[in-house]
């Protein structure tokens, strides 16, 4: 997995071939052929283990046991803070403009991974309503879809411009946020 997130990375979508791949995790391409079967298996295996790695590092910081409002925060602020750090999070992306670009079946394994995240955002908004610390009249789907839409903008930008300050966009969008979501006081 590593070493197909370091040849898309590096050398983008098209490079990523059995071959490349087997030569960078220092295996033969059969290796890597056999296991995954075609490089559809091998990218679709690739977005799974991304999004597996994403959400292990997110449960270190105990999102789902903080109040609502406060685990969206987190969540944004995590996702911003750590979106440079890895070839990985370049490869996904590069890897997702490339799905939408030729149209091509692994769209369907993005949105799957899209709805994971949804579902999670979803989670800690309608819970942050119920605690009361989240607007009552917002629409829980609409609200994660508006956050998972603002993170994988930002990611496209930061991809297109890697020299995007993503410090000052997060700011930023951590305090929109918290004025768009955060229930009015003393209500």
């Amino acid at each position: 997995m590593d070493a197909t997130a370091r040849v898309v990375a590096e050398h983008g979508v098209s490079a990523a071939t059995f071959d490349a791949i087997g030569r960078s995790a220092g295996y033969s391409r059969g290796l890597a052929t056999q296991k995954f079967g075609s490089k559809q298996g091998l990218i679709e295996a690739l977005i799974s283990d991304l999004h597996d790695q994403q959400e292990a590092k997110l449960a270190a910081y105990h999102l789902d046991q903080r109040p609502g409002l406060e685990a969206v925060l987190e969540y944004v602020d995590l996702y911003l803070r750590h979106l440079g750090d890895s070839p990985a999070s370049r490869a996904y992306f590069m890897l997702l403009a490339g799905s939408v670009a030729d149209a091509s079946d692994l769209r369907a394994a993005f949105e799957r991974s899209h709805e994971r995240v949804k579902a999670r955002l979803v989670s800690l908004i309608r819970r942050g309503q119920a605690g009361g610390g989240l607007r009552p009249e917002l629409d829980a789907d609409s609200a994660a879809l508006m956050v998972g839409s603002l993170l994988l903008g930002v990611s496209v930008q930061w991809l297109v411009d890697p020299q995007v300050d993503l410090d000052a966009i997060r700011r930023t969008s951590l305090q929109t946020l918290k004025l768009a979501l955060a229930a009015p006081a003393g209500k």
